[in-house]
């Protein structure tokens, strides 16, 4: 089953970092997610169930999460939607992932700043350096931005 979500919740564990020996940055965590409704009889807020997801980015979303996640941060989370079933022999259950497209502090909660990552490509030497595509020309249209 593969569905596409967005999700807000409170980092519950520390994001773990790690490149894979092909070079593949992954970047995971534990996500808690509860709802919260307004009960008039006792005319308080209560919070509802909570659902727990293991949120994993790759990639260059890796990279940056990994430098911008901390435990305890209010996160939106979008992605695809992962409902697998388990047995280790001894024990059984359903694991529920994401394999995040995108994510950010839930502004909700606090401040963000951002800071944008510039990838600068290395210039190819078969490559007319007045093309797109160049170093140069890619350190350039950055400053421009």
């Amino acid at each position: 089953m593969s569905e596409t979500l967005s999700v807000t919740g409170l980092v519950a564990t520390t994001p773990r970092h790690l490149v894979t020996q092909d070079g593949l940055p992954i970047t995971s965590f534990r996500l808690a997610s509860s709802q919260r409704r307004f009960d008039r009889t006792q005319n308080k807020w209560i919070d509802g169930e909570t659902n727990w997801f293991t949120v994993t980015a790759f990639r260059q979303l890796a990279i940056n999460s990994a430098g911008s996640i901390n435990k305890g941060d209010r996160l939106v989370v979008a992605g695809k939607l992962r409902v697998r079933d388990w047995d280790n022999g001894e024990r059984a259950g359903t694991s529920v992932e994401v394999e995040a497209d995108s994510l950010g502090h839930d502004l909700t909660w606090g401040s963000s700043v951002f800071t944008r990552t510039v990838l600068v490509r290395e210039a190819d030497p078969d490559q007319d350096p007045d093309e797109p595509g160049d170093l140069e020309h890619d350190l350039v249209s950055a400053k421009k931005k």
